[in-house]
């Protein structure tokens, strides 16, 4: 795209201190919210202001090509962004995956090297948005690189951005008219962060988690910098008055953000003008010469300015920091995570002094574009293969023929003369322990591996079907993942009984009545999919309901559990009156933390995992289902001793097996060990119609 070069274009200063005091202030914002401190708990808004800041600072870059040379060079420009950018991003992936497999247990290793991988591939913002609406997100650990989805963000609108506006110029300047080069840009900035504005207010107060991460809720925010990049030439008009009343109003509204705001609001949304257009104003104001009672003379201060040199580094290195040293030391008190941060910021002017600034100002590489763009895709690769590598590091699956078959799992527990089981020694040492903890997050149940499963956001009604298509007993298995955790075992139940089963399972969704505040789309969702599970349920009419559940929605969380153990009792006998026995299966024991990572961490004792009885009955799904089954008659299915023998504590491992894959959830080899059990207890209940095998 070519044009003619305009003499009358507005005369903008190359470097502009206040706008790397500002970078200061947002790094600054960043760093004492990740502190933790009871102070400026919206301090995640210095993520905002660096959208802003990036908006501006490369569509000016952009037009000041274009109006001084005639054109505009994407491969100058993406090699620019490579030689600033990728040297100190690619040094962070490779230095914390190396770290990650140094602190971190076996279990996060394919996890964390995913998430480098796609850091690498500036997608990882896309990654974190799927997992915050993946299936059974329960017990996810914090990623050390969770903090690379904004920069995964702007990378993506340094790729879209150019190309828009170079398409845009080719289109419509192509027989000069220089003039119009700005007024082009200005549309496209419009067909672009005005959807998406429009998008993010929409879209933050239903789904705030995918929001916060998605790309097409952030590209307004780079959109504001954008247009007060193209309207540069009109800011140095505003009078002085005026000019420092907006300097220091912006420097308030993000101010008052960092003080009023806390994460616990759904973002980016309306809330997010506040500090994004607080922001813009500040670049607007100080675009004229600074004076010396502007907002604009106190950011462009030259410690100030310092700090906001070293930003991008210390924005990289702090959070793995703060990640792995809470990950191999624990919870940490303020003052050491202060130090870490300030030992971070150490790791940032190493960086910003013998990576980033020599590639930054190589001579042979600005001149050889072509080559930076080479070496930055190479230096993308070696973040992906720093990934890769960790994630292959995790050890093959231990293989259950290892294992003695006739003591493994369950198997190895002793049963009392009525069928419950004995008191049971805590094991401390396992020579082939299945699945291993790196293993357990795969370790899915059947209808899970198969796609039989709702998301958590999904309102569709997934049914599937197995057992004996010709059997005399319909049996339906419904609920949310405490149920769907023993589906394997009760399809091999039904294969030997000949029942037929339907099954209908959805993520972090209760089947009960649903008397729960849909504020969220998760929660609206499980609305709509719990009247579609009745409605089938009604017209098909089975012969016995199998369910269970951890939790009501909101049941726990507005201090009142009569009202979930109502919602569970109302659901329950409204398919009893209508004919259709219920046999809930209790909720197993929860440990409070993750038991696979601690037993990757104590191999050789084993009992350090161990943890209370009564308070991991106490803090499962039983304080509602007891209840609601002693208000409706119904009988239940208690397993509990089985997960957690009788005794103080209740143990990670049994019989070589591994109890538990993430948070609550079983593993599915543990539940298919418990199957003789299962069987002994679950039968009589379903069968209790007279209908089923002999």
């Amino acid at each position: 795209m070519t044009v003619t070069p305009s003499s009358a274009r507005p005369r903008e200063r190359r470097f502009r201190p206040e706008i790397e005091g500002l970078r200061a202030v947002a790094i600054g914002l960043v760093l004492i919210y990740h502190l933790q401190a009871p102070v400026l708990r919206g301090g995640f808004i210095g993520v905002d202001v660096f959208f802003v800041i990036s908006g501006f600072l490369i569509t000016s870059h952009i037009l000041g090509e274009v109006e001084s040379t005639g054109r505009l060079s994407l491969a100058a420009f993406w090699a620019r962004r490579m030689k600033r950018l990728l040297p100190a991003a690619a040094t962070v992936l490779v230095a914390t995956a190396l770290a990650s497999w140094v602190l971190l247990p076996q279990t996060s290793w394919r996890a964390v090297g995913g998430d480098v991988s796609a850091a690498a591939l500036s997608l990882v913002n896309w990654r974190f948005a799927s997992e915050s609406i993946a299936y059974d997100a329960q017990g996810q650990g914090v990623s050390p690189v969770l903090h690379f989805w904004s920069l995964s963000v702007e990378e993506q609108f340094y790729v879209l951005w150019p190309v828009a506006l170079g398409l845009a110029y080719w289109l419509f300047l192509r027989g000069g008219r220089p003039r119009r080069v700005r007024v082009i840009s200005a549309i496209v900035i419009g067909l672009i962060a005005l959807p998406s504005l429009v998008w993010s207010v929409v879209h933050t107060p239903s789904d705030a988690d995918v929001a916060f991460f998605v790309t097409s809720t952030r590209l307004w925010e780079l959109g504001a910098g954008a247009a007060v990049a193209v309207g540069a030439g009109f800011w140095h008009r505003i009078p002085v008055a005026v000019s420092v009343v907006l300097g220091w109003g912006g420097v308030a509204s993000i101010a008052w953000a960092a003080i009023a705001f806390d994460d616990t609001m759904p973002w980016p949304g309306s809330a997010a003008l506040v500090p994004v257009l607080g922001t813009a104003a500040v670049i607007v104001a100080s675009s004229a010469r600074p004076r010396a009672f502007d907002a604009a003379r106190l950011l462009g201060w030259r410690p100030v300015a310092w700090v906001g040199g070293l930003s991008y580094s210390w924005y990289l290195w702090h959070w793995p920091v703060l990640v792995l040293a809470e990950a191999r030391f624990g919870e940490l008190r303020l003052r050491y995570r202060i130090l870490l941060v300030l030992g971070s910021g150490l790791l940032a002017w190493i960086s910003l002094k013998w990576i980033e600034n020599p590639v930054r100002r190589s001579r042979r590489l600005s001149e050889r574009p072509g080559f930076m763009l080479s070496v930055g895709a190479n230096l993308s690769l070696i973040g992906i293969l720093a990934g890769l590598l960790l994630s292959a590091a995790v050890p093959a699956r231990t293989d259950a023929a290892a294992v003695d078959p006739n003591a493994y799992g369950a198997r190895a527990l002793t049963l009392d003369p009525g069928g419950l089981v004995e008191p049971h020694e805590v094991q401390e040492h396992s020579a082939a322990l299945v699945p291993g903890p790196a293993a357990a997050l795969d370790d899915l149940p059947r209808a899970q591996r198969d796609g039989c499963v709702t998301g958590a956001r999904s309102p569709e009604l997934i049914v599937c079907t197995s057992g004996d298509p010709e059997g005399a007993l319909d049996v339906a298995v419904v609920g949310d993942s405490k149920i769907l955790q023993w589906d394997s075992a009760v399809a091999r139940i039904a294969e030997e009984r000949g029942w037929r089963i339907t099954t209908a399972y959805k993520a972090g969704c209760p089947f009960a009545e649903p008397a729960w505040a849909d504020t969220e789309l998760a929660a609206r969702s499980c609305t709509a999919w719990n009247a579609e599970a009745l409605d089938l349920l009604l017209e098909e009419r089975p012969d016995v309901v199998i369910t269970s559940s951890l939790r009501v929605l909101d049941g726990s969380q507005d201090g009142d559990p009569a009202r979930g153990v109502a919602m569970l009792g109302a659901r329950w006998s409204e398919l009893q009156d209508s004919g259709i026995r219920v046999v809930p299966i209790l909720d197993n024991p929860s440990p409070g933390f993750e038991v696979a990572d601690c037993v990757a961490q104590h191999p050789e004792t084993l009992s350090a995992c161990a943890f209370d009885r009564d308070a991991a009955i106490a803090a499962s799904g039983v304080r509602w289902q007891l209840p609601a089954a002693a208000a409706t008659g119904v009988d239940v299915v208690d397993m509990s001793d089985v997960a957690c023998p009788p005794a103080n504590a209740c143990p990670a491992v049994i019989g070589d097996a591994l109890l538990y894959r993430r948070g609550t959830h079983l593993t599915d080899s543990f539940v298919l060990s418990t199957i003789d059990i299962l069987k002994a207890r679950l039968v009589p209940a379903v069968e209790a119609g007279g209908s089923g095998a002999a």
